[in-house]
């Protein structure tokens, strides 16, 4: 099986993608394999029910279906490769040799990390490679059985909630190819709604896990900072702004997933050092007095295109329906500081991993817009400028746990704007408020990124034009487990997801 046509092609432009494609070209009866969550795929794998050979069939099958109007998944492998890694999966199950959860699954892995053997690009002209190795979560879902197929697409160099670069082109949203998926783990919230993979990975910097989920109606969840390992990288100490994680169609799922990719791994030394084990586990608990301290627009500071706040609202109910007291909650911290010292760490950062393309005129002119404004501000920073914005962000932690000592959870919107025209870079207006850097509109998304606290990313629904949103929980420091417990409880009550298929499957 080849890309779709936009996939090969490449280019920059937004106009012109499969969001033009007529929604025939994603018609067919989807399998019923696809249709099952991980976990039931898991089961059935693992008693023999179906073997990983027919699983394989039925995936590049409904991909070669799908992907087109989409393209969410890139660098596809070829399918005679994929189905004798299947056949080899079958043969080792005969032998009584599981190799873990994932045994027989399909699975593209993002863009931004090394995968041994296939392509990765990180949506830039500038990075075409074919790895010795893989990252660490990735040799994670390997070992555990996954058969990597390809790639799921992003922004270039992951920056932005938008997936579109000059080597794929644009992903475009499962529940309307005319808007955005989100990013910068577009790719794999699309793939994932659509039924292509049964559990996607991803990476969240500003929300890039999160804000992806939002408007494709599925799950993301960022955990706390070191609990998926990063890496190799040659740089181990100071990256803590972004953090692997997993996205699912049910929260159940999603904690299986963790359990695969978490760990601690000495080539990252900042690692959790708690076992995985315990995201296996069983997720059901009793949610009755469980305290949540909604935040909303923070006091008024955050434009919200209109409907998003009430349906977060309405989400609460939801919550309460379960045995949660939800309350408003005051922030106390200036949120403009935290805006500028994430603004100043991530300049830093970016200027540190993209700077050597920067130097060179050549290789600057590739470099979208964007990427290159972040590299021109991290060059202009000082040393007490960062070491402040890091005083900032420390300050803001400790606001957030005495936050804690009146609530167990915080929960937030998914996003400030609804799933926008697939053709444009990004908003530049909330509300009539003008937006001043490509990342503003998601500023929503950094009080759990700057604290390194886990979040997720749930469904919340859909406005009257079908458009989806979602709401976010962030719990305490390493309180992962915790967090996974409440969102499973609200994920069963609601059933957002298997409620609402996308509009393309809804009929197949």
């Amino acid at each position: 099986m080849k890309p779709s046509r936009s996939a090969q092609q490449g280019g920059a432009a937004l106009e012109g993608t499969a969001a033009a494609e007529p929604a025939e070209r994603a018609a067919g009866a989807m399998p019923e394999v696809v249709s099952w969550s991980a976990c039931e795929l898991a089961t059935a794998i693992r008693s023999k029910r179906v073997s990983c050979q027919e699983v394989m069939k039925a995936y590049l099958g409904h991909i070669e279906r799908c992907n087109p109007r989409v393209n969410a998944i890139v660098s596809l492998r070829d399918d005679d490769e994929l189905l004798d890694e299947a056949a080899w999966r079958d043969r080792q199950l005969a032998r009584g040799e599981w190799l873990g959860w994932m045994h027989g699954f399909p699975h593209a892995v993002k863009d931004m990390a090394l995968t041994n053997g296939i392509r990765t690009t990180c949506g830039s002209p500038l990075v075409d490679l074919v790895p010795e190795e893989d990252d660490i979560y990735v040799e994670r879902l390997r070992n555990s059985g996954a058969i990597i197929i390809g790639k799921t697409n992003v922004p270039e160099f992951g920056l932005g909630s938008q997936t579109y670069n000059p080597v794929f082109g644009v992903t475009l949203n499962a529940y309307d190819p005319s808007k955005t998926a989100g990013g910068s783990s577009g790719g794999a919230a699309a793939a994932l709604a659509l039924r292509m993979l049964p559990v996607a990975d991803g990476s969240d910097m500003m929300g890039s896990l999160r804000n992806p989920a939002a408007y494709n109606n599925v799950i993301g969840f960022r955990p706390s900072y070191g609990r998926v390992p990063s890496g190799p990288s040659p740089e181990v100490f100071l990256g803590q702004l972004s953090c692997a994680g997993p996205m699912a169609r049910s929260v159940a799922d999603a904690a299986k997933l963790l359990a695969v990719m978490a760990g601690a791994d000495d080539r990252a030394p900042l690692s959790i050092e708690q076992g995985p084990e315990i995201f296996a586990t069983p997720l059901e608990r009793d949610c009755k007095g469980t305290g949540l301290g909604w935040l909303g627009d923070l006091g008024g500071y955050l434009p919200m295109e209109a409907g998003i706040l009430e349906l977060c609202r309405n989400a609460l109910e939801a919550f309460e329906g379960i045995g949660c007291v939800v309350e408003e909650a005051r922030l106390e911290f200036p949120p403009e500081r935290l805006w500028h010292a994430w603004v100043t760490l991530r300049h830093w950062l970016i200027a540190g991993a993209l700077g050597d393309f920067y130097r060179d005129p050549s290789k600057r002119a590739r470099m979208k817009p964007e990427a290159q404004w972040e590299v021109e501000g991290g060059l202009k920073l000082a040393a007490m400028d960062v070491f402040q914005a890091s005083a900032a962000r420390s300050a803001w932690y400790q606001a957030l746990r005495r936050l804690f000592e009146k609530y167990d959870f915080l929960v937030l919107p998914g996003a400030q704007v609804f799933p926008f025209d697939a053709t444009i870079h990004w908003p530049g207006e909330i509300n009539g408020i003008a937006m001043d850097s490509y990342h503003r509109w998601m500023e929503v998304m950094i009080p759990a990124s700057m604290a390194g606290c886990p979040a997720i990313s749930l469904p919340a629904g859909f406005d009257r034009h079908q458009r989806p949103m979602g709401i976010q929980l962030i719990g305490r420091h390493h309180a992962d487990f915790a967090l996974l417990q409440l969102a499973c409880a609200y994920d069963q009550a609601t059933g957002w997801v298997t409620r609402h298929l996308p509009p393309s499957l809804a009929g197949a």
